[in-house]
């Protein structure tokens, strides 16, 4: 690690690219809200996704982080359609076959109360008298739209995706569409856990 690396978390927005170049004039990216140069998100968000991203210059830990062999554990607060049961709860836990994939075991539990998330822009679109229900969801893998196929599996379409942590990042605090630094105790924790899981210091 050396003074000139930055270690930023951003509150993403939904409709946000997870990236710093527009695709097309209509698109909303990074740019429009994180004017740090060089840094690069660690994985990705999908556009219509909110919550936690972490963004660094260096290019080592960026690699790692992302690395699915080290199996950082990513925490998502999901709406779906309907309530999950026991059964569909318990597939989602211990695993469900994605395209071809089977998903690894997850930490899943149904929110008792509506997590404290603002409201989105837009509203999500949801049908008149069918009631929807909050899940967290853990996961040490990130397959491309991995927790909107799997809930779709289990016959709970996801409506909204937040994701509220990375390890032991969390947003707490942080408002939508803002970022800061990471704290050294952060910095100190995002170090320890990675060299536990064999990777090594994050220097370039």
């Amino acid at each position: 690690m050396t003074n000139d690396d930055r270690y930023i978390i951003f509150h993403k927005p939904y409709g946000v690219l997870s990236q710093f170049t527009q695709e097309s004039p209509k698109h909303i990216t990074l740019k429009d809200y994180i004017d740090v140069p060089d840094v690069y998100p660690v994985g990705r968000l999908d556009w219509d996704s909110e919550g936690l991203l972490l963004l660094t210059n260096n290019g080592r830990l960026q690699h790692r982080l992302s690395d699915p062999r080290f199996g950082h554990e990513r925490t998502y607060w999901v709406q779906v359609e309907r309530i999950p049961d026991e059964e569909a709860i318990n597939k989602l836990q211990t695993g469900v076959e994605i395209q071809d994939y089977r998903t690894r075991p997850a930490k899943v539990r149904l929110l008792p109360e509506y997590p404290p998330v603002g409201d989105r822009q837009p509203p999500i679109r949801f049908r008149k008298n069918v009631p929807t229900a909050w899940l967290e969801m853990t996961l040490t893998e990130g397959k491309n739209r991995q927790v909107r196929r799997m809930t779709a599996a289990v016959g709970f379409p996801t409506l909204r995706l937040v994701r509220v942590s990375i390890g032991h990042l969390r947003l707490d605090g942080l408002a939508l569409g803002e970022w800061r630094d990471l704290t050294s105790l952060e910095l100190k924790l995002l170090h320890d856990s990675s060299r536990s899981r064999g990777i090594g210091k994050f220097s370039s």
